[in-house]
């Protein structure tokens, strides 16, 4: 059978794929659909046709794996925050070892690794700590409304159909965040709708309204809101911030982030800090962090720290060690490292990252963590003393390969690699492997219901035996 775009078959889901689809083959052609999880039996719709695979959309759910359920929110199919909720949590917490699993295996090589059961998130939802919320000229129609002529089409304060920039759903409330966070997010809606001002168009790049981002400390319960705008107009932004705090008692700051570039991301060029500090401070473990509103925090304070608890078994620590950290942000692993070891150097080439970080220090009282703000291929040409452990934390994309061969230099008898992306660390790993042995992996839920997995890695300087 020659599958082509718009056709209708039936498929027999037998996988899961790292990006969150349900995976058929139909004769061996793999076809990735949204939405299937292993188990079930669908009609689905050919959508996108490529060379060697497709992506369909189910049209009909004809046998029900005994995996699923039935989700919580509204939003669920339609809104690209989560791809999950549909799967039994413990179901997920097994797709995502064997996405770790496979990367490990199929791209690194390693067939032999111990990968551990996932640790789980303690909670499944009203666990993030940030969400980020987009505005829109064009709001995305949710499948009932598609053929109502009344649906306002006009504004969008919501979060993204999945896989588009552009399409942006219009919801009420997120189940992933507190409620008091759903509050924000709804008297933002009616105090911009009121204000008369243009939201901004994602393809226009014309009107004020942008994003809205709201932080919230876990231990204080404090919250942080960040209405990010296109250019700054205090006596408009002012009014909604006073509006907010007035219905709102826990929020403690509001901020205002220029936003003057068509680049689609929500932070700003300038700040402009309208109500409070500008930051608000959270826990992890026993330790104080201050998070302003372009910092870094691990979005599930929780699983944060597990996963840093995790860093520290596996560093197997005795008191004495220099650490060094790449990749170190806001200095929450120094820190949370630092009455273990002897001292940690931290190289971060954010600038305000760096800075938090040396505030970070001084809010717990720590004073053998130090930082090195730059480029990391140049500043660990400066690092002469090789360190006794060595952490790397990188973004998405991984190691840069003169960062990785500058790793391979420095040979630290001790190396633990943090991950947020099983491909791009099993790439990273793959290269290591002719000096270094990989122990065992750790896979940390930080994100219930999407298909994002944290992974930590054990890796040991290999004894080269001299013939």
């Amino acid at each position: 059978m020659t599958l082509r775009k718009g056709n209708t078959i039936n498929l027999e889901i037998d996988k899961m794929a790292y990006g969150g689809n349900g995976v058929a083959r139909v004769n061996g052609f793999v076809v990735f659909v949204r939405g299937g999880i292993p188990g079930d039996t669908v009609r689905a719709k050919i959508f996108k046709k490529k060379k060697g695979y497709a992506y369909a959309s189910i049209t009909e759910l004809v046998s029900p794996s005994p995996n699923r359920i039935q989700a919580l929110c509204p939003y669920s199919g339609s809104c690209g925050g989560c791809q999950w909720q549909h799967v039994q949590y413990k179901k997920q917490l097994d797709f995502k070892r064997e996405h770790v699993q496979e990367s490990i295996q199929h791209i690194a090589g390693l067939k032999n690794v111990a990968v551990h059961e996932t640790i789980p998130s303690e909670e499944q939802f009203q666990y993030r700590n940030k969400m980020e919320f987009s505005f829109s000229d064009r709001r995305w129609l949710m499948p009932e409304e598609m053929d109502n002529p009344d649906a306002e089409t006009g504004f969008a304060l919501g979060l993204h159909v999945p896989g588009t920039f552009s399409k942006v759903l219009d919801i009420e409330s997120c189940l992933l965040q507190p409620e008091t966070g759903n509050g924000i997010l709804r008297e933002v809606k009616q105090l911009v709708k009121e204000s008369r001002i243009p939201v901004y168009g994602l393809k226009s790049h014309k009107g004020f309204w942008r994003y809205l981002t709201v932080r919230h400390s876990r231990a204080l319960d404090d919250w942080m809101v960040n209405l990010v705008t296109s250019e700054a107009r205090p006596e408009i932004t002012s009014g909604i911030s006073e509006g907010l705090c007035a219905k709102i008692a826990r929020i403690k700051t509001v901020v205002n982030n220029i936003n003057s570039r068509k680049a689609s991301i929500a932070v700003g060029e300038r700040e402009i800090v309208q109500k409070g500090k500008g930051y608000i401070e959270d826990m992890i473990g026993d330790f104080r962090f201050r998070i302003s509103a372009n910092s870094f925090f691990q979005t599930n304070t929780l699983a944060a720290h597990k996963l840093y608890r995790t860093v520290m078994a596996f560093a197997e620590l005795g008191g004495g060690e220099n650490v060094l950290d790449l990749y170190s942000g806001t200095g929450t692993i120094p820190i949370f490292l630092s009455h273990q070891v002897k001292t940690v150097t931290g190289i971060e080439i954010s600038a305000s990252a760096v800075q938090d970080a040396r505030i970070n220090c001084r809010a717990n009282s720590i004073d053998n963590c130090q930082f090195i703000c730059g480029d990391i291929r140049e500043s660990l040409q400066a690092i002469k003393e090789k360190p006794d452990v060595l952490v790397i934390d990188p973004p998405r994309a991984g190691m840069h390969k003169d960062v990785l061969d500058q790793v391979l230099g420095l040979s630290p008898e001790k190396v633990v690699y943090v991950s947020c992306n099983p491909t791009t660390m099993a790439r990273d790993l793959g290269e290591m492997l002719a000096n270094y042995s990989v122990i065992e992996i750790q896979p940390v839920d930080m994100f219930p219901h999407t298909y994002h997995i944290e992974a930590v890695a054990k890796l040991r300087l290999r004894r080269l035996t001299s013939i």
